[in-house]
């Protein structure tokens, strides 16, 4: 059992427009931007990375803004829903604010004896925010939203699959516990004490055919752990287990391993090390163009090709 698992690192999804997206989170949801960076493997496309003051693991919501790209195709094999925590009796609240900004799909739902309200995100991303008590969790209050109302970061995500037994059996491996079922759906919980991040839903869905990924899609979804050494072992472990998992990749801001999980969703193991404020003082998370070391030399390249986000 992989006990070094604290719970949700960040959730990372993909976009069509990223001032669109910026203006969402930011204005809309009232998170902070700590990092505006670009794709590893494209850096001709913004990485954006939304969250609390500093971007603590568990509070992270991440963005590749590919332009033009095609909307997904919502299906099995994937998280459908991303989950934020909010404190008890600010649904109304929250649900005034969403239809001011024009946030469209509001629906009022309840889930394991929770208060819910689900919204789409601008590609027809599936959002719900949570009521939660006792979360603890410091929010950023500097985005138009008060303390007593503001996100606290993620409660959890919802997969959708087409048979969802391996992916538990996964999940309990991987330091998960089922507490609780409702129709279709499990709810499995990191043991011992988690980050506040704790929750992953299962939605076992055996009629319905695979996703297409696209904009509004989550291309994976992260898990934390405490540094290197920790994830060295969580790494063998899976292999040992007969999981194909990569080599560890340096993400400037993070260390991060990858495999894909029986059904069909991408899985990260990130480490809470060494944070984003690394590279620029925490005053200022989010401002200036940060670009991995191995793209510094197209600076010149992408500050002219890359479309200005509006703030």
């Amino acid at each position: 059992m992989l006990e070094q698992i604290r719970g949700l690192h960040h959730v990372t999804s993909l976009a069509r427009d990223a001032s669109e997206n910026n203006e969402f989170f930011t204005r809309k949801l009232g998170l902070r931007r700590v990092k505006k960076t670009v794709n590893f493997d494209a850096p001709d496309v913004y990485h954006l990375y939304y969250a609390d003051k500093v971007g603590t693991p568990g509070t992270v919501m991440t963005y590749f803004p590919f332009p033009h790209a095609a909307r997904g195709k919502p299906g099995t094999g994937e998280v459908g829903v991303t989950a934020f925590s909010v404190p008890q009796g600010t649904l109304k609240y929250w649900e005034q604010r969403l239809v001011e900004n024009g946030v469209t799909g509001l629906r009022p739902e309840e889930r394991f004896g929770e208060k819910r309200l689900a919204f789409d995100g601008p590609d027809g991303d599936g959002f719900v925010l949570v009521e939660t008590a006792d979360d603890n969790r410091a929010p950023w209050t500097n985005g138009g939203v008060g303390n007593d109302e503001a996100i606290r970061g993620f409660h959890s995500v919802a997969m959708r699959l087409q048979d969802g037994d391996a992916t538990a059996e996964l999940l309990r491996f991987m330091n998960y516990e089922e507490i609780d079922r409702e129709g279709s759906i499990r709810r499995y919980a990191v043991k011992g004490e988690g980050n506040g991040a704790n929750f992953i839903d299962i939605e076992t869905l055996p009629l319905i055919n695979h996703a297409r990924q696209g904009a509004g899609s989550v291309h994976h979804v992260a898990f934390a752990v405490e540094n290197r050494e920790k994830q060295l072992e969580v790494r063998r472990a899976l292999m040992d287990t007969g999981y194909q998992v990569t080599p560890v990749i340096d993400r400037d801001y993070f260390w991060a391993i990858y495999f894909r999980t029986p059904g069909g969703v991408l899985f990260e193991v990130a480490t809470n090390e060494p944070g984003f404020d690394r590279d620029e003082d925490t005053a200022h998370l989010g401002e200036a163009l940060k670009l991995p070391r191995q793209h510094e030399h197209l600076r010149s390249f992408l500050e002219s090709h890359l479309e200005p986000i509006r703030d």
